[in-house]
């Protein structure tokens, strides 16, 4: 094992020792205790226009591998979603072949999918509620003909049609009577997209709104994800939700504490998950829910708390950047040729940001073949113009 040079911000350089990675087991039978899902990142081809604008253009082998990479360890997909770098370059044309693809993958591997339902199809940025609605359905009826489960994802058109909580209740009861299964819905903060400020209302009231809206359609919501990287935010939604709800966080930040629990193991004491995170630590994720499965906390401690340092690293403000960080460690570990993303998002972190993930990656054991990711890592640093 070579050691890894890493650069600090202010152009020196350093080194550290190459953590070997841990033997584990294969994993074995699904997940028990907890409903896991990673947030799948795209991988376009490197040859493409992947230059701000530009209409996406997928490698899809390599973009389907990572599902499959996903699954293989036991946990589910959360496709089409944020992660895939929606409202960040992945085009409505894009977005429905991930959603057509990812369905049909998921089901010859008898694998779990969801994905995220929007209305960001639609050009105009302001149009009515109604049109909202019917924005909504349009692709709800594409994803359940697809055979994928449902994320109903927070809505740039209805945050600014929106003028009031009541607002957010009729576009969501219209669009989940129509849901032909039970839907998770997505609460996602303005640190992930600016343009959702205020979204379900001001204050506190926005936790209301969601509470309402849950309760009054207990047939129609599985859960909600919630993405406001605010741990008490959580624990307060989590203990006011119907039984028929469930908690999936989505806090980037928090997420070890709230997955474990308080350690009662009942509705309302502990959070499933849909995580981006877990897209770059899938592994890890799944060995220390299955850890958490045979009632070994320590276990699940030991493997997960590291990678929340990571995880802080990969969505540090701004957190909408977060993605780059995601593709960038799964060019490392060898899941993609490139680390070239769609609209050209891989430049929106800086080497020594990229360091730093490269060096927590190391510390947390994500690096699932330490030496490759080493020899890519200093190839990039070279060719930057780095040595050591």
């Amino acid at each position: 094992m070579s050691d890894l040079l890493l650069l600090d911000p202010d152009g020196r350089t350093h080194t550290q020792p190459l953590r070997d990675v841990e033997a584990a087991p294969a994993p074995s039978g699904p997940l028990r205790s907890r409903v896991v899902y990673a947030a799948a990142h795209v991988i376009p081809n490197a040859h493409a226009d992947n230059t701000p604008g530009a209409a996406a253009d997928l490698d899809w082998d390599a973009t389907l591998a990572f599902r499959h990479h996903v699954w293989s360890q036991g946990l589910g997909v959360a496709d089409a979603m944020d992660t895939a770098q929606r409202n960040m370059g992945l085009d409505p044309a894009a977005t429905r072949e991930l959603i057509r693809r990812s369905a049909a993958e998921a089901q010859s591997a008898r694998a779990s999918v969801v994905v995220g339902v929007n209305t960001d199809h639609v050009d105009h940025e302001a149009i009515s509620l109604d049109e909202v609605i019917d924005a909504y359905l349009q692709q709800l009826q594409f994803t359940e003909d697809a055979g994928a489960g449902v994320v109903l994802m927070a809505s740039r058109h209805l945050a600014r049609a929106a003028t009031s909580p009541a607002d957010y209740e009729k576009v969501y009861g219209a669009v989940l009577q129509r849901a032909g299964a039970p839907v998770i819905l997505h609460w996602l903060g303005a640190a992930f997209d600016p343009a959702l400020e205020g979204y379900f209302g001001a204050g506190d009231e926005a936790a209301a709104t969601l509470i309402r809206i849950i309760e009054a359609h207990p047939d129609k919501v599985a859960g909600v994800k919630m993405s406001l990287l605010d741990a008490a935010a959580e624990l307060d939604v989590r203990a006011r939700l119907p039984r028929t709800a469930a908690m999936f966080t989505g806090d980037d930040l928090h997420y070890v504490d709230l997955i474990r629990g308080d350690g009662t193991e009942q509705p309302g004491h502990f959070s499933h998950s849909l995580l981006g995170a877990f897209a770059a630590v899938a592994p890890l994720a799944a060995r220390a829910v299955r850890a958490l499965d045979d009632g070994d906390t320590d276990g699940y401690e030991r493997i997960l708390r590291p990678t929340e340092a990571l995880s802080r690293q990969i969505f540090a403000a701004p957190t909408f950047y977060y993605k780059t960080g995601v593709a960038f460690l799964s060019w490392l570990n060898g899941h993609q040729a490139s680390p070239a993303m769609v609209g050209g998002l891989h430049s929106a972190r800086s080497l020594p940001h990229l360091s730093d993930i490269v060096r927590l990656a190391n510390a947390a054991g994500a690096l699932e073949d330490p030496q490759l990711a080493a020899d890519r890592w200093h190839a990039l640093l070279s060719l930057n113009g780095v040595v050591k």
